[in-house]
């Protein structure tokens, strides 16, 4: 006779596990994980670039602005310059002319120099594959440095973006308060096999489904997963 059952009654379930951090069980998880890549098997940045260098510019250009914004503006600029050599050779003007129509594209300019610099002189030229020596250079923080080792480097890092911090919170899959907490939340639930594509599934649905002001919930494949409770409805 099952432990905690009287003779005669059914035996009491026990409930479903949960990771620390997150509402949701394990099996649904792994479940809405399943069918992101079942939706996606190969999800990649809609960044446009070339090699790791030319990522990094991107992503560094991409803060507080879209990625489309910055596919315009990055042809002319790795015309000049699509090496850490030719970037550091240039003088502020020469990038800024460049990005002008991204926000801060000033400081921007800056940044991209002085990175380029620094690869230059303390890195041989190559982008490092190091989260501390890519944190040191200029103009990259925690969420840049995780997305140039998981797209340039391959290794199965989370960068916490806006539309990760709202789906992750939304959703009950990693709720928290700051990035970073969410991040190591995500790193806690997330099942393995799904981390080296986890960062850009929940990009995109983030971006194009759950997104901030009206989520889509409709045409949401995770949306029986979700523990949003106000879910909407289709417009009639």
């Amino acid at each position: 006779m099952a432990v905690g059952s009287r003779k005669g009654e059914a035996p009491k379930r026990r409930p479903a596990r949960r990771r620390s951090g997150t509402k949701l069980t394990r099996a649904q998880i792994a479940e809405m994980f399943a069918r992101f890549e079942a939706l996606d098997p190969d999800p990649q940045t809609e960044l446009n670039y070339r090699d790791p260098f030319t990522l990094l510019v991107a992503v560094v250009l991409s803060a507080q602005a879209t990625d489309t914004s910055v596919n315009r503006c990055t042809p002319a600029l790795f015309e000049i310059a699509d090496t850490p050599e030719k970037m550091a050779a240039l003088v502020e003007e020469d990038v800024s002319d460049r990005i002008k129509t991204i926000g801060l594209f000033r400081n921007k300019a800056k940044n991209v120099i002085a990175l380029s610099k620094k690869i230059v002189t303390e890195h041989g030229g190559k982008v490092p594959e190091c989260r501390e020596d890519l944190e040191a250079l200029p103009g990259v923080g925690r969420k840049t440095a995780n997305v140039i080792l998981n797209v340039a480097f391959g290794q199965p890092t989370i960068a916490i973006d806006t539309h990760i911090f709202r789906v992750s919170n939304r959703t009950g899959l990693a709720p928290g308060k700051t990035p970073l907490q969410v991040e190591e939340t995500l790193e806690r639930v997330i099942p393995n096999e799904y981390k080296l594509h986890a960062h850009h599934w929940l990009i995109l649905h983030g971006r194009y489904v759950c997104k901030a002001r009206k989520p889509e919930c409709w045409r949401c494949h995770i949306s029986d997963l979700c523990a949003f409770k106000q879910k909407v409805e289709a417009p009639a």
